[in-house]
């Protein structure tokens, strides 16, 4: 029988998106031949819901729906980067984004109990997600979404599929997309400084109040380099403070260039795939090899 390599099954995942293991165990019993393991492939996988459910899911798409002044932002997440390309993956992304706008859901439970037939698999959201990791051999799940349909516009922007952005305003169109494309870029923590959460602030000025403290200045001139400090966080965090990325002279912030667009930003949603979810740092080509010379061993 010829020798099961790392490339081997990297190819037969490539073509089938099966799990690694079931690629490796099918071309052994297929002697090599990456026709016939497609084929027992395809005749084995069945739902592995059940066994892929406690695997971490930090990777993974942002997918919006916009339709006038009602929207919606999605996350969803798998294992790896490469099924985040999947096609049924990511068309079960903008499914999930849809619903969300067109049926206001409250929570992800009620989304996934909404109607959706895709791949063969439903009749709900969740039949769907389950039927997908039978299909593809990866956890997936249903992040987070925002809904919007408070009668504002709507501009949204997505960079690529790992984030997204939806800012709801009135005024001009092409500034709010702009201010959307900002906000990808610069990631700030809220609307305006008083928006700023307070567990940020107090991080800040604790970190701010350390420092300070190792200056061995008096107190005053302490307590006047913390509060200096926090403002000047508040300003970097704040969108409407942030300098405008498009700005002309690198000095105009957004709130500035809105203002002269005649424009008010009501606020916005910023997702980044796989935000404080804890990854998993693997090694394919050295699994596969370690996993290849523990059946040989045996």
């Amino acid at each position: 029988m010829p020798a099961i390599t790392a490339s081997m099954v990297a190819e037969l995942r490539a073509k089938t998106d099966a799990p690694m293991m079931e690629c490796k165990k099918a071309l052994t019993e297929a002697d090599g031949d990456m026709g016939r393991a497609e084929e027992i492939l395809r005749v084995k996988l069945g739902n592995k819901a059940g066994k892929a459910a406690a695997r971490i899911t930090a990777e993974g798409v942002v997918a919006a729906s916009v339709a006038g002044s009602t929207g919606a932002l999605v996350e969803i997440n798998c294992e790896t980067d490469f099924v985040s390309k999947n096609e049924s993956f990511l068309a079960f992304s903008g499914a999930c984004a849809r619903l969300v706008a067109e049926h206001a859901p409250t929570d992800v439970a009620a989304l996934s109990s909404l109607p959706l037939a895709q791949d063969g698999f439903g009749p709900t959201v969740e039949d769907v997600r389950k039927g997908l990791i039978g299909k593809i051999g990866e956890n997936m799940t249903i992040r987070r979404f925002k809904r919007y349909a408070g009668g504002g516009q709507l501009a949204h922007y997505l960079h690529g599929t790992r984030i997204g952005v939806v800012v709801e305003f009135d005024g001009d169109a092409v500034a709010a997309k702009d201010v959307a494309m900002h906000v990808a870029a610069m990631k700030p923590a809220a609307l305006s400084a008083a928006d700023v959460p307070a567990e940020l602030v107090e991080k800040e000025r604790k970190i701010a109040a350390e420092k300070a403290a190792e200056s061995g200045k008096p107190a005053e001139i302490v307590a006047k380099m913390v509060e200096g400090s926090v403002q000047k966080f508040l300003k970097e965090v704040s969108l409407l403070d942030q300098v405008f990325v498009k700005a002309a002279d690198g000095r105009q912030t957004v709130g500035q260039h809105l203002k002269g667009a005649g424009t008010t930003v009501r606020g916005f949603t910023l997702y980044v795939v796989g935000e404080g979810i804890e990854k998993k740092t693997d090694d394919f080509a050295a699994e596969v090899a370690a996993q290849v010379a523990a059946a040989k061993a045996g």
